[in-house]
């Protein structure tokens, strides 16, 4: 359980500690789960399939504007729900989904969803790029709760409502509602913000804890969005790891955490440069 009166900053550091003795075992490999289909081109001449991936504090309806142009443009959109429990689970979950998909896949991330594609994409020669949106890019033993204290900038953990789960074995974080707009969508309206608020869905703080596994950036080409005026990873912190991972990056001035809701045609732009440069 978490002790009463205990600070975020006590808990959340606790867990980083406790993250390092985790690690994505062989059991939760998420290329144990299957490898596709070995697609160097797409034989029937259509679009690379695009998958994706939420983030923590959000579902995949934040991906609504991104899905309809990608639609319209003629690519088959998948945007599963990332089930935001722990990164070797989450990405075995998406690993299975895309271990039934033929054709080549383009994978693209959205904050902690960035981690997920991270792990999933490996061992699946049909995934042909990552794309990170305003998103975590860890090496092999990195979480994203280490990232995020990298660089200055984010207000998230001042924002952050924990509550344990029943059994005491972790705790659930999301964002005070009342301080929503300003941390995480502060170019949305408050009319948007607000029903995102109360429809948030909370991450497992342990499992933001717990470290990545080797990285597909360093096999896959990779692209980066980076919002300029994100209050929950910091533009700095995005910058780094693009530049670490060799993305081709495009910064979106003045755009904050939900880049993908706030400039969708922005994120289209690099999905589809990505898809050019791999087809």
């Amino acid at each position: 359980m978490i002790p009463e009166g205990r600070s975020r900053r006590g808990v959340l550091g606790g867990l980083i500690a406790a993250g390092g003795a985790l690690t994505l075992g062989a059991a939760a490999t998420p290329a144990a789960a299957g490898t596709g289909t070995d697609a160097g081109a797409d034989r029937s001449g259509a679009k690379a399939t695009v998958v994706l991936v939420h983030g923590v504090f959000a579902d995949a309806s934040g991906w609504n504007a991104v899905t309809a142009r990608l639609l319209k443009a003629g690519h088959p959109v998948l945007a599963p729900a990332n089930p935001l429990r722990d990164p070797a689970g989450d990405a075995a979950y998406l690993s299975g989904i895309l271990a039934g998909l033929s054709g080549p896949v383009i994978l693209v991330g959205h904050s902690y969803g960035g981690e997920v594609i991270t792990n999933a994409a490996r061992g699946h020669t049909h995934v042909k790029a990552l794309v990170y949106v305003a998103a975590f890019a860890p090496d092999e033993g990195e979480s994203a709760l280490q990232l995020a204290r990298k660089f200055p900038g984010s207000r998230l953990e001042d924002a952050l409502v924990l509550r344990p789960l029943p059994d005491g074995s972790d705790a659930e974080g999301s964002i005070d509602p009342a301080k929503f707009h300003d941390v995480f969508a502060q170019d949305l309206p408050r009319a948007t913000t607000g029903v995102m608020a109360v429809s948030q869905r909370p991450g497992s703080v342990g499992g933001l804890a717990g470290p990545s596994g080797v990285p597909a950036w360093r096999s896959l080409p990779s692209w980066y969005v980076v919002a300029g005026a994100d209050r929950v990873i910091p533009p700095a912190l995005q910058r780094f790891m693009a530049g670490r991972a060799g993305s081709r990056t495009v910064e979106v001035k003045g755009a904050s955490h939900v880049v993908m809701m706030s400039r969708p045609d922005a994120v289209v732009r690099q999905i589809e440069a990505a898809y050019r440069a791999t087809r």
